[in-house]
């Protein structure tokens, strides 16, 4: 049975070190008492290991390593055992608990925090402890302790009972449909069986064939005499349904009639609506429509549309073209990236006397009146018309995991006039989805308003100075290079893209007016965000991890992110674009800033399916699954050779799909609404996301994640830093969901609430001079040892290798999307 440590330690309160006695009973003098503190301070860092170690062991207690910091300061006595160490930490976890304002927000936080067996999960028993632990952080009376105690046990055992059979029939559903698929593949013949299927000669069958009305289930790539070809292959159902309609195309063939393929060809006969249904690709296909993505767009096709290609690199006063015609246009939208660049549109607008809303995933501001809105690219509405609609970082076309919702805009954004802003790079993909859409395309090219030129020599970290931006690659080298800009007394401020919103405009505004002498940053910079002139962009390393290996960074990264360097008519008009020392080669840059545009290797455009076509597939295939209906759209809706699209990355909505299908009490929709939520797959994003679902479906209001208690600024170390962030990313999920199922995710209140916390807090964190154990582990605890492929020793020169040393060479995660 778990003890709840609580339980176990009840007798044993802190000793207060100001009134500790001495073995004698008697006070210590002032010179015992130095010494005293003395030996308190040598102590501490065992103790911690200790309070670690005890805190794991101990299943019911719910311990954050900023609770085992304060419990340290509160133990006075040199000869602390056990039993004293795990008083002060629950005492600690006591106090933080009784800050979340609600037992049932406590209790949430709790759960989370507590040791996970080898289930994945804390026991119910330990479950139990904790919500008591919680009755007492809110002084509740014996008798409703109890009631609370059994209320969220219960509550646990339904939500995990709920959970495990969603799961069990989401797995169950998974391998039922790979293995109808696989079934049906199996099933397939070539083309050598069609004179016996249909009862043809192989004559007919070619022409056939050739005349498209055989349906193709699908093709399949083989070799033959050393090249590759793609050999169609058919579902001998289907052929079996079309034995009739022989005597029809024979008739045509003499020139009685033409003929054309029946529709809904490839469902076996008989089949009821019901069940799901064998049906070929090539009807998948048709389905979906994904190889007619532009015909999708049916109020953007009706329209007379001209887009605008207005290309430059940066500082070309693109931006600058884009929003005057906006503004000059009696309707609009604007269309980023990223959230915080929404915001900006919007500011800009709003600056120039235009009415403009917001639309983001998780927010959403109406003007009354307005006739303009700044939007995230995946918030583009299809079905009102509008004047002029200006769609940024088109180059974002080419992206693995975002380049389908560019695509998405360009084809369907329903303005007359659309202008696209961007790299030189995107023209070739832009000219291909121009002709797609049947719409004229002007090309605009702006040149570079001041000079950019590349240093010749490496940087050391010691000359970076006012005005200087360093770029890393990971959120620990961002930390490990702000600690040692601190130490030579430079003052810092960081972006990155763990960061809201919120917090990076913050950071940008204190570096811009002068407040922070340099910004340490990720490649976040690199699109948006208003940053003021940089005298320079000093990368850290010309090598950065994508997140599946090292690699160099390609000419369109170091111009993007280097040409933040630099403002037309600013402090620094010309900008230059250098590297730390032992971070790479300078020519390598000054090739990169000279080097032509390049086009992507694939210039077909990524293209996803939406709701509708989602639910048309699924309609088609009678099935509810989610998992089936994307997998099967994602082995059917397009050949990989297709001459003009090719699918987008569908991976996370599939792994999505995969989690919550056993959720059947939400309908197909819903759970594709659940597949599109943005989530941090490193934080258990996905896991998360499903126990929502598990609540949703009975029922239950889904509480908006808390942090809790967090510890003073100044006093803040690594830690308690990446747990506000990823509270105020999991606050993003959650708020996305609440616009979208406002019945069950209904405090918005409180979460929005939370989020301004957590902003005020990580930047006050960020703003502040670290002091105590906080300058400790603001470089000890997130600086990497360089990563495999890498510069060797890049930092040995100037102390950061030894920080990162002492982090155990930790590898970072993939980057977030900004």
């Amino acid at each position: 049975m778990a003890a709840s440590a609580g339980d176990e330690m009840e007798q044993h309160p802190p000793p207060n070190e100001a009134e500790a006695p001495d073995a004698a009973g008697q006070g210590h003098p002032a010179s015992d008492r130095e010494g005293r503190r003395s030996l308190l301070d040598a102590r501490r860092p065992a103790w911690r290991e200790r309070l670690s170690s005890l805190s794991r062991r101990a299943e019911a207690l719910p311990a954050r390593p900023d609770d085992i910091d304060i419990a340290l300061t509160s133990i006075g006595d040199p000869e602390a055992g056990d039993p004293a160490l795990l008083a002060a930490l629950r005492e600690a976890v006591l106090a933080r608990l009784s800050g979340y304002g609600t037992p049932e927000a406590a209790l949430a936080a709790a759960v989370e925090d507590l040791p996970k067996g080898s289930t994945g999960e804390p026991t119910l028993e330990a479950v139990g402890h904790c919500a008591a632990l919680v009755a007492e952080a809110f002084a509740m009376p014996a008798l409703q302790a109890d009631a609370f105690t059994w209320r969220a046990t219960d509550a646990e055992r339904r939500r995990r009972g709920e959970r495990r059979a969603a799961t069990r029939l989401a797995r169950e559903t998974r391998a039922e449909e790979e293995r109808r698929l696989k079934e049906w593949e199996s099933s397939l013949v070539g083309a050598d069986a069609l004179p016996s299927l249909l009862g043809c000669t192989r004559h007919e069958a070619d022409r056939w064939l050739r005349a498209g009305i055989i349906p193709v289930a699908r093709r399949v790539a083989v070799r033959r005499a050393g090249r590759t070809v793609q050999e169609p292959e058919f579902d001998p159902a289907a052929l079996e349904s079309l034995r009739g309609e022989i005597a029809a195309w024979r008739r045509a063939d003499s020139g009685e009639r033409p003929v054309e393929a029946p529709p809904g060809v490839g469902a076996a006969p008989g089949e009821a609506r019901g069940e799901t249904r064998r049906i070929s690709n090539a009807a998948v296909a048709r389905i979906a429509g994904l190889d007619r993505y532009a015909a999708h767009f049916a109020t953007a096709r009706a329209l007379d549309r001209r887009i605008i290609a207005c290309l430059g690199p940066t500082n070309s006063g693109k931006t600058y073209f884009g929003l005057s015609r906006l503004a000059e246009a009696e309707s609009g939208l604007a269309l980023g990236p990223l959230r915080l660049l929404a915001h900006e549109y919007r500011e800009a607008l709003e600056a120039r006397g235009v009415p403009t809303s917001l639309s983001t995933g998780e927010e959403r501001i109406r003007v009354p009146g307005s006739r303009h809105t700044a939007a995230t690219v995946e918030m583009c509405p299809f079905t009102n018309p509008v004047d002029v609609a200006v769609i940024d970082e088109i180059q974002m076309l080419a992206d693995p995991e975002r380049g389908a919702a560019w695509t998405a805009a360009l084809m369907g954004v329903p303005a007359r006039q659309v202008i696209v802003l961007g790299a030189p790079d995107a023209a070739p993909m832009i000219r291909r989805i121009a002709q797609l859409c049947g719409d004229p395309l002007e090309e605009v090219r702006l040149e570079r308003m001041g000079p950019l030129s590349a240093a010749p020599v490496p940087v050391p970290l010691a000359e970076i100075g006012r005005g200087d931006a360093v770029i890393a690659f990971s959120r620990r080298e961002v930390f490990a290079l702000r600690a040692e800009l601190l130490r030579r007394g430079r003052t810092v401020a960081v972006v990155y893209g763990a960061l809201g919103p919120t917090v990076r405009r913050a950071e940008a505004r204190r570096f811009r007016e002068g407040e922070a002498e340099v910004l340490v940053a990720t490649d976040a910079i690199g699109m948006g965000l208003n940053i003021g002139p940089l005298r320079r962009v000093v990368f850290s390393a010309l090598t950065k991890y994508d997140g599946k290996e090292d690699r160099p960074l390609t000419v369109q990264e170091i111009k993007q992110i280097g040409g933040r360097a630099g403002r037309f008519g600013g402090e620094h008009a010309e900008g230059i674009v250098a590297v730390l020392e032992r971070g790479g080669d300078p020519r390598d840059i000054a090739r990169a800033l000279k080097a032509a545009p390049t086009a992507p290797e694939d210039l077909r455009p990524p293209v996803a399916p939406d709701a509708e076509i989602v639910a048309a597939v699924a309609a088609e295939m009678g099935t509810d699954s989610l998992f089936g209906t994307l997998r099967r759209i994602e082995r059917a809706v397009l050949r990989r050779d297709d001459p003009n699209y090719r699918l987008g990355d569908l991976s996370t909505q599939m792994a999505i799909a995969a989690a919550v299908d056993g959720v059947r009490e939400l309908s197909l929709m819903d759970r594709w609404t659940y597949a599109m939520c943005p989530v941090d797959e490193r934080d258990e994003g996905i896991a998360r996301l499903s126990d929502w679902a598990v609540e949703h479906s009975l029922g239950m209001a889904v509480p908006p994640p808390k942090a809790g208690r967090l510890p003073a600024p100044d006093r803040a170390g690594q830690d308690a830093l990446q747990l506000a962030e990823r509270v105020h990313r999991r606050l993003v999920a959650w708020r996305w969901m609440a616009l979208r199922f406002p019945d069950t995710y209904r405090d918005i209140e409180g979460a929005l609430a939370e989020s301004r916390r957590l902003n005020e807090w990580i930047e006050a964190v960020l703003s502040a001079l670290p002091s105590g154990r906080a300058r400790a582990v603001s470089a000890g605890g997130d600086m990497p040892a360089r990563r495999r492929g890498g510069a060797p020793g890049r930092f040995r020169s100037n102390g950061l290798a030894r920080a990162g040393a002492k982090n155990g060479g930790q590898r970072p995660g993939p980057p977030a999307k900004g």
